[in-house]
């Protein structure tokens, strides 16, 4: 049987906390209290209590019709879940695929963090945070955060842990703080990479990356030999997050002058390609005077929710 579509994986679940206190103050009946503000209800929400054993009585809604199960759908799902096992790929600008086994030169950047301004919408909630990325490493092994944080909202963090091998970085370990904490393990020598939520296995293989060390990974692959990823090359690698793998393409774009808040840079802009399992669009521009590091992230997800980090300083960590 094939396996459902997994949730999608939330931009900032702050963020959708503060939607829903909006939601709920101004659908708030004549009758009913007063709505206090977002903040207020936010602060409330954090200081009680919650009950682990109390389950949310499920909202009574119509099952949609179970697909039939065809030779076709299994041969697709088998199809999806393999090809998370595959190495990264390279597509050269003239269409060129580099044959499996080819080395990847990369060149690892050295510790820093870089601190960024951010802004996004959530379900109609438009919001400012403050973000960084903190990486840090002794040559042989590393910790990458990438943490998002909002005025009584709290602070979700991604944190990537492993090892540094001449392919780059080998995660071996990914954590998402947010409301729900969740982790994935990644046991490359096994081929498989194990969720904490119960989500089934998935198979992978030697350059695996998660939603963190990709963008360290780009960073490293595009730095070692800037002149193989000219406009029109894609690179494809396995990317997980801490409840499922997909295989996550970026077109490279071009070179684009760039205003940010730590002033003006120039910055090698890359987009990651629609998959079928993810509506999950991403922007990123590595800059070049920052040894490719990105200065700016743009995360589409749906129609209407995203959020945007742009550069405003950085320091060694």
């Amino acid at each position: 049987k094939p396996k459902p579509a997994p949730e999608p994986d939330s931009l900032f679940p702050q963020a959708e906390t503060a939607a829903t206190a909006v939601t709920a103050a101004s659908e708030a009946t004549p009758e009913s209290t007063p709505a206090e503000s977002v903040e207020q209800v936010a602060a409330q929400e954090q200081a009680e209590p919650v009950n682990p054993t109390q389950e949310a009585t499920p909202a009574v809604v119509a099952e949609p019709a179970a697909e039939p199960v065809t030779a076709a759908t299994t041969a697709a799902t088998a199809e999806s879940e393999n090809a998370t096992a595959l190495p990264p790929q390279v597509t050269l600008a003239d269409g060129t695929l580099l044959p499996p086994g080819t080395v990847l030169p990369v060149k690892i950047p050295a510790p820093i963090q870089l601190e960024f301004e951010a802004k996004g919408q959530v379900k109609g909630f438009e919001y400012t945070a403050g973000a960084q990325l903190l990486w840090r490493h002794d040559g042989s092994s590393y910790e990458l955060t990438q943490s998002i944080s909002m005025f009584l909202m709290g602070t979700r963090a991604q944190t990537s842990t492993g090892r540094l091998t001449d392919h780059g970085l080998e995660p071996q370990s990914f954590a998402d703080k947010g409301r729900k904490p969740q982790t994935a393990t990644f046991d490359v020598a096994g081929g498989t990479a194990h969720f904490s939520g119960g989500t089934p296995d998935a198979k992978i293989t030697l350059g695996v990356q998660d939603r963190v060390s990709v963008f360290l990974q780009l960073a490293s692959l595009i730095a070692a030999a800037p002149e193989r990823y000219a406009p029109g090359s894609i690179i494809t690698l396995t990317t997980s997050s801490a409840r499922h793998a997909d295989r996550w393409s970026f077109k490279v774009v071009g070179v684009e002058d760039l205003r940010l808040p730590v002033g003006s840079v120039q910055a090698l802009r890359l987009e990651k390609l629609p998959s079928a399992n993810s509506d999950l669009l991403a922007s990123l521009w590595l800059a070049t005077e920052y040894n490719y590091l990105p200065v700016r992230i743009r995360l589409n997800q749906g129609s209407n929710d995203y959020v945007d980090l742009r550069l405003k300083s950085h320091s060694s960590p």
